[in-house]
């Protein structure tokens, strides 16, 4: 079944020269984690949060955003609504700026539930314990405030406020960023088990590669809002297909690498003022012809393995001599 399914999607906003978005397709399976990558800039979270019809000011939009078959493009306030409080939920990357610390946690955690879904305050504060109990923690959390938890604790309510609609899709954007590595292997570890235990998609978006290998099914890499390559996550990264791709794997840091600087993709991504003809990536990318100057390339197929697709003229040159993670 799929939970999100995002096809030709684009995202214009007042006073740029091209789409921050551009024929965005993105599906998310029940049970599934799929990472969305990319440095910054690239489009992953305004992605992600026009899943919730989270869209900046004067946005224009094509395509379709379905979330359980239903197009949250052409969704009433009303029925947003109930989107974001039932069918999909976002975990954001800082839990210290998402809730009130002049709040107890068990008021952050009831009261979507209270003024949306009309629950009962006993039925919801009993939800909230069953939630805080699935993360790791216990219904004593929901007496305290929020400076008296850690970040790893704050982000496991925002895990457990996340799941109190009982939401078919997570978003998760950069949900470990603000964590300590212990921590976060934590965090990722109980997304997964939670994915599994309560049979929820996790659309999972990160800058951090490693992380994403660790802990998605599929992968979709993005470039000045285009997905440059998609596939199973062992795949892709064991034999990147796309340059970009392959030079974001390049750039990370490995212990086992010799001392000396690090790896880094020459030049910088495209501005929103700059018209874009051709392929985006062709100013940095060291394959790039005429060809990619003048075309920008279809995300297609890849010969031999039908699950991946790659928009790139090259493809079949793209990782020689490379080091993958």
């Amino acid at each position: 079944m799929t939970t999100l399914d995002i096809q030709a999607y684009r995202l214009s906003l007042p006073d740029t020269a091209r789409p921050v978005l551009a024929g965005v397709d993105l599906t998310v399976g029940a049970r599934e984690t799929v990472a969305l990558v990319g440095e910054s800039g690239s489009g992953k979270s305004l992605t992600s949060r026009s899943v919730l019809g989270l869209l900046p000011a004067g946005a224009r939009t094509e395509g379709t955003v379905r979330v359980n078959g239903e197009d949250v493009l052409t969704m009433a306030p009303e029925q947003l609504r109930r989107l974001r409080t039932s069918s999909a939920a976002m975990i954001f990357q800082d839990p210290r700026a998402a809730i009130n610390p002049l709040r107890r946690i068990g008021d952050f955690l009831t009261e979507s539930v209270r003024l949306n879904a009309g629950a009962a305050p006993a039925a919801a504060t009993a939800r909230a314990a069953e939630m805080l109990e699935a993360v790791g923690l216990t219904a004593a959390a929901l007496r305290q405030y929020p400076g008296e938890l850690s970040g790893g604790m704050l982000q496991r309510v925002m895990i457990a406020a996340a799941l109190m609609g009982d939401p078919a899709l997570i978003l998760a954007d950069e949900p470990t960023t603000a964590l300590d590595v212990t921590t976060q292997a934590e965090v990722v570890a109980l997304l997964g088990d939670l994915r599994t235990r309560f049979g929820t998609g996790l659309l999972f978006v990160t800058h951090d590669l490693g992380l994403a290998a660790a802990i998605s099914d599929r992968v979709y890499v993005m470039y000045a809002g285009r997905i440059a390559e998609t596939g199973p996550a062992e795949a892709l990264f064991d034999r990147p297909r796309h340059p970009y791709t392959a030079a974001l794997l390049n750039s990370t840091p490995r212990l086992e690498a010799p001392a000396g600087r690090l790896a880094a993709i020459e030049g910088r991504p495209p501005s929103l003022q700059e018209e874009l003809v051709g392929c985006p990536f062709a100013p940095r990318c060291p394959l790039a012809t005429f060809l990619c100057s003048q075309q920008a390339p279809a995300l297609l197929p890849v010969a031999g393995e039908p699950a991946r697709r790659v928009a790139c003229h090259h493809s079949d040159r793209t990782g020689e001599g490379s080091v993958h993670a």
